[in-house]
């Protein structure tokens, strides 16, 4: 039977969010984003025509342009990404495994492959968004890009006022729909990976790999993820990582780590009783990390986890966490928990755990939907 792996890029395989880190680099770089990442969530949710979450990069481009950014400064900053740790070893594992390992990400293709030849996942395993900078350089005139300097300094001293985040949305509208258009430019041109995108590229991945989407399993994290993560869910399973509020209600179950390799449970789990035995793993380690722990002499925190963990474990897991290899004692204990029919309850508190840990990882770019 052929099994196939569905991740997003940024947050479950590495903790940096380039686009972010590559508009940094400019002055208020980082503020511009996240006002238009914001934009995002914003218009996003609302569902509006022919918008998908995650054209952020699409957004983006015209204050890329106007501050002189190329693709080699996405490539240069692309080059400091740390990977997610334990990302590398879980993709090995999951090869050996049997399972096809593919990228469904809203990144730069420039990020995405640079990302994916570390972690060995094949190119043509990789779906993302296709960026000729340079090209589009040369369709934003002088006009247009004196347009942008005019409504970045608009925004930015909108931002943090009291009415701010409305006046934003309706200067950002006017920019975006109505002036660009008329100087002959539209933004979603840029086909960005997002949204239904995702889901039309994890079909095609499945169909690629020959295996069924029943058989498969998708990992996300924030609202670019929706609806792949709601498509795999309907279908088989679907995993949200590190999540964030806009991702975690559409996931059949969470996995809050600092160390990936902790998903290889869940793969097993699958690939050994489907659905119904993820949910009666993540069930019972649930009531194992809930329940208080008992009175031990054992030197190490690793021996106390395998004393209560070590029957849920993969093979490859108890050997890492026997030779120290993983964190797993305190606030950083690794977490599951079924998703399926939560409440609204249960959901918010399991936010909480996960923004926790989506914080320790990936800092000022956790707080981006």
């Amino acid at each position: 039977m052929e099994r196939a792996v569905f991740f997003d890029l940024e947050g479950p395989l590495s903790p940096q969010d380039n686009a972010y880190e590559v508009l940094s680099c400019v002055e208020n770089g980082d503020k511009i984003f996240e006002i238009l990442s914001r934009y995002d969530d914003i218009i996003s949710l609302e569902g509006r025509e022919g918008y998908e979450a995650g054209d952020t990069l699409a957004l983006i481009v015209p204050f890329l342009v106007a501050h002189g950014i190329s693709e080699e400064d996405i490539i240069r900053v692309s080059g400091q990404a740390p990977l997610t740790k334990g990302a590398k070893e879980l993709v090995s594992w999951l090869k050996s495994d049997g399972w096809q390992v593919f990228i469904i990400s809203t990144s730069y293709e420039q990020h995405a492959f640079n990302i994916g030849a570390k972690l060995g996942v094949e190119p043509e395993n990789i779906f993302c968004t296709r960026l000729d900078l340079n090209g589009l350089r040369r369709r934003l005139d002088d006009e247009i890009l004196s347009l942008v300097r005019r409504v970045e300094k608009e925004i930015l001293g909108l931002h943090g006022a009291a009415s701010g985040e409305e006046s934003i949305v309706e200067r950002l509208d006017s920019f975006f729909f109505e002036e660009l258009p008329k100087h002959g430019y539209d933004f979603l041109e840029l086909r960005v990976v997002g949204g239904r995108r995702k889901v039309e590229a994890m079909l095609n991945a499945a169909e690629k790999s020959g295996a069924r989407l029943e058989d498969c399993i998708a990992v996300g994290d924030s609202i670019t993820d929706q609806k792949m993560l709601d498509e795999a869910r309907k279908r088989a399973i679907s995993v949200v990582f590190n999540g964030n509020e806009y991702a975690v209600p559409f996931a059949s179950v969470g996995l809050a780590t600092i160390d990936l390799r902790f998903l290889h449970v869940v793969c097993e789990a699958f690939a050994r009783g489907g659905v119904n035995e993820v949910k009666s793993v993540a069930e019972e380690w649930e009531r194992r990390i809930n329940a208080a722990q008992p009175p031990t002499t054992l030197p190490t925190p690793q021996e106390n986890f395998l004393q209560s963990f070590e029957d849920l474990l993969t093979e490859r897991l108890a050997s890492s966490v026997k030779n120290g290899e993983l964190e797993v004692a305190g606030d950083w204990r690794p977490q599951l928990h079924w998703l399926e029919g939560a409440d609204a309850r249960r959901r918010e508190e399991v936010i909480r755990i996960h923004k926790s840990f989506r914080m320790h990882l990936r800092g000022a770019a956790a707080k981006l939907g």
